[in-house]
């Protein structure tokens, strides 16, 4: 197995990820989180905080 790296730096309900493979960054709360990945693929994220139910799916450009 190879090594992996991955860091956040927290401001409010902004996130920068720093990974191996780039930068990606989300916006959100404990509920709703909406995601941007390094490598493009954007994400929407649906919690019930405290009972770990989540629901993610993947967001489609309109092309």
């Amino acid at each position: 197995m190879g090594w992996t790296y991955r860091k956040s730096l927290k401001f409010g309900p902004f996130r920068l990820n720093f990974s191996r493979g780039g930068v990606g960054h989300s916006v959100g709360g404990r509920g709703v989180r909406y995601t941007k990945g390094a490598d493009g693929r954007k994400h929407t994220t649906l919690r019930i905080p405290g009972t770990g139910i989540s629901w993610r799916r993947q967001v489609k450009s309109r092309r």
